[in-house]
């Protein structure tokens, strides 16, 4: 059995090959297919190969299991020997990834499957147009500010803001920019739509979306996003490590007698999600219930940042939970899970059937929603009841009284075996609501 690594550049890659105690061999190759395709045909069914994530990692990995050898993933962030190597060159990194892959050393990433992956590029794709989008209007926006000139309209690019854009008194040259970037802003529309129909179609057929949409805050994009982010919710055997895979673990700071010193969070991983998520608690503490009081708490000890990030991680842990045992959010808005697939439909241009509701069946629909915000309250009120009910408990045992603390083995235990949350219905409430 022979270890192969690669270091993998844009148009070559260095490889490196251990065979047994012979010296190790180097060659380079092109990254075309062709040349892939050939390298391909001289590996053994029985060989070992490793290269680090990067941009066309996926492609190349795929063309070398045509060969039937094993093909591993190497996290580069986790690679210390090459990152830390006094001597760095494309050789050494192709005979460092070997050495580490023949010693088992090799830290390995997940690989999707070709759905998550299209998924993962849609959507990264929409953000890219959304990142676009925002710079041609923040350009827009500086043009007026040059001018000092004020808009009257709140939304600048709705119908009625486009509208006083192109009837508004500026310097000529000042208006051919505002022209140029509308238009530049209409392609941009057109494309971010064309990707939302898209992705709206995909959103659909999923159920994992739809139980994702249940949470307070969160909707189709951040859903698709953490669907695509996560793949196989197996693969995290508890929720904090999907929390820790997003990046909003604190960092633990820790080295000899001393106590461990807690951070702020770590930012590891998708950046992207780790935003939606945050958006999706904004959204989130807006509303009253139990994240809501939960926000509060936190933000009068903390402030408003840190009880944010708080919120985001435990929606993080809440999406681990339904995506692992297929429940909903507890104390789901039915009106506003509806309203949400309604606006999937659309996106997806399916056609909605309109009936044309009596004042009566608008004062139902007026009381549903009441009615749900009650349940929310009341939700709220006993979350607040229940953390004063603890925190006096914990202030008499700091008095001496008697309590009763689990084992060791016991949190050990617990931490391999994560509880339900109450936010979360059983799974025979699930059922039926499916």
């Amino acid at each position: 059995m022979r270890s192969i690594g690669l270091d993998v550049h844009k148009r070559f890659a260095e490889i490196a090959i251990l065979d047994g105690k012979d010296p190790p061999i180097g060659r380079r190759i092109g990254t075309t297919t062709s040349e892939l395709r050939a390298f391909a045909r001289t590996l053994r069914p029985d060989d070992e190969l490793v290269l680090e994530a990067t941009m066309n990692t996926w492609a190349i990995a795929d063309l070398l299991r045509e060969s039937g050898a094993r093909v591993v993933i190497s996290n580069p962030l986790r690679t210390r020997a090459i990152a830390e190597a006094k001597v760095k060159t494309d050789k050494v990194d192709a005979l460092t990834l070997a050495q580490l892959l023949a010693a088992d050393f090799v830290p390995e990433v997940w690989t999707p499957d070709a759905d998550t992956r299209r998924l993962r590029r849609e959507v990264a794709g929409r953000a890219a147009l959304v990142r676009q989008r925002t710079q041609v209007r923040n350009r827009i926006h500086a043009v007026l500010l040059r001018c000092l000139v004020d808009s009257p309209v709140t939304d600048l690019f709705g119908v009625a803001g486009q509208a006083w854009l192109k009837e508004v008194a500026l310097p000529e040259d000042e208006r051919a920019l505002i022209a140029a970037a509308l238009r530049v802003h209409e392609a941009i529309e057109a494309e971010i739509a064309l990707l939302e129909r898209r992705l709206a179609t995909v959103a659909l057929a999923d159920e994992r979306v739809e139980r994702l949409m249940t949470i307070p805050g969160m909707g189709a994009v951040s859903a698709l996003a953490l669907v695509a982010v996560v793949g196989n919710v197996v693969r995290f055997r508890r929720p904090g490590k999907l929390v820790s895979y997003l990046g909003l673990d604190p960092r633990v700071h820790q080295s000899g007698e001393r106590e461990a010193y807690t951070g702020h969070i770590s930012r590891a991983g998708h950046a992207h999600a780790r935003g939606l998520l945050i958006e999706a608690a904004h959204k989130a503490v807006g509303a009253p219930g139990p994240l809501r009081a939960f926000f509060r708490r936190v933000e009068r000890r903390r402030g408003f940042q840190i009880a944010l990030v708080a919120v985001a991680r435990k929606l993080a842990v809440l999406a681990w939970h339904i995506l692992s045992t297929g429940e909903r959010y507890r104390f789901e808005r039915t009106m506003v899970t509806r309203d949400k697939r309604r606006r999937l439909l659309r996106a997806a241009g399916q056609t909605i059937e309109r009936r044309r509701r009596a004042a009566a069946g608008e004062r139902t629909v007026a009381m549903l929603r009441e009615q749900e915000l009650a349940v929310l309250a009341e939700a709220e009120a006993e979350y607040k009841a229940e953390v004063a009910a603890r925190m006096t408990k914990d202030a008499a045992a700091t008095k001496g009284e008697a309590t009763v603390r689990p084992s060791k083995g016991h949190d050990a235990w617990r931490s391999l075996r994560p509880q339900r949350p109450a936010l979360l219905t059983g799974s025979t409430a699930s059922k039926e609501r499916g």
